[in-house]
């Protein structure tokens, strides 16, 4: 299938070449913002662990006494608004299906930052200077998104994945070539829980030897129910036989990291990234369980939480737990310095 799938490759890599080649030569505009915008974004089509690294930028960013909007396209949203504004708010639950999954996850963990859902981020970026006074913007997948201008470009890979080996869209994951990482100036190796950097590491330093590169980890902050919203410690059910299923990018890291924090994995399930969840799946997943005498709970995603509402309300013969993650930076002072410092210079030079 991959040799049927190679002109298509190579196709899509000139278009991709052109297309950057048209935004530097001024051919098609590259627009700027009045305030610095930060662009987390990706070398390949999802699954890095980019998501809970935004929500760790805009902590930092908010703990610097900064006041950060999030841009983001709210992929697979529903809604047909071409603008939509997620107003900042103690209690906030945006519905996943009008904003899409990562919005609305980002919308709970960070109830102090507005999030703006638009596939033109620079309107977004103009609402929320002139609505919610935003000086910094997080460009969320931002790295192929050449139509906005930005000082400071975050790059996160997986280490989990063999880059060494990777091949453009369709026949692999790569959004653009390796070369591409010589545009990013700060790189985030992340889930390096579950695999040693240093493979990645030594290609990226090859490749972008310009690029501070930095190691991430995901760390389990608690489980919570996803009908009832009872919160339990990340250690509850450690030990004890449970269903995992996700529908997200990279599905066998988070079976394997449920594994790394302790837990029995004894069946599992993957949907595809960003699955909306019905009827048939409870139904599917129900039996699934029934099947496995014993289990204690099903564990997913916070991403597949925001896509389960009422799913398995009143249904569920055992908790549905979603796993509530934190990204932590190894070298944590050092990615502040070197953010402040890239944000300073473009201040300096705006």
């Amino acid at each position: 299938m991959s040799r049927i799938l190679m002109p298509l490759a190579a196709g899509y890599k000139l278009v991709t070449a052109l297309r950057g080649t048209a935004y530097r030569r001024g051919l098609l505009k590259t627009r700027r913002l009045s305030r610095p915008v930060v662009s987390v974004g990706n070398l390949t089509a999802g699954g890095t662990g980019k998501t809970p690294l935004v929500a760790y930028v805009a902590e930092l960013l908010v703990k610097r006494g900064l006041k950060p909007s999030i841009l983001t396209r709210g992929y697979r949203r529903q809604s047909t608004e071409k603008l939509i504004a997620v107003e900042p708010a103690a209690e906030r639950a945006p519905d996943a299906r009008q904003i899409g999954d990562e919005p609305a996850l980002l919308a709970r963990k960070l109830p102090q930052v507005p999030i703006i859902v638009s596939a033109d981020r620079y309107r977004a970026g103009r609402m929320a200077e002139s609505r919610f006074n935003a000086d910094v913007h997080i460009l969320d997948d931002g790295f192929q998104h050449w139509a906005l201008a930005r000082e400071v470009d975050i790059v996160v890979l997986d280490v989990t994945q063999n880059l060494s080996r990777a091949r453009l869209l369709p026949v692999g994951r790569l959004r653009e070539p390796l070369e591409a990482l010589q545009r990013a100036g700060m790189i985030i190796l992340s889930r390096t829980e579950l695999a040693d950097p240093a493979p990645v590491e030594s290609l990226v330093r090859k490749i972008a030897p310009q690029a501070k590169v930095f190691h991430a980890a995901t760390r389990l902050c608690e489980l919570v129910d996803v009908n009832s919203g009872r919160i339990y410690p990340a250690g509850a059910y450690q030990g004890e036989p449970v269903y995992a299923f996700c529908g997200i990018g990279n599905p066998q890291a988070f079976f394997d990291d449920l594994k790394a924090w302790g837990f029995s994995v004894a069946g599992q399930r993957t949907f595809r990234d960003h699955h909306r969840y019905g009827a048939m799946d409870q139904r599917h997943l129900t039996l699934a369980v029934r099947e496995l005498p014993g289990l204690r709970a099903c564990f997913t995603t916070e991403k597949d939480a925001q896509n389960l509402r009422d799913v398995f309300r009143g249904t569920s013969e055992i908790p549905v737990l979603s796993c509530t993650i934190r990204a932590e930076v190894r070298e944590a002072e050092a990615f502040e310095s070197e953010l402040d410092e890239q944000l300073r210079l473009a201040k300096a030079t705006g």
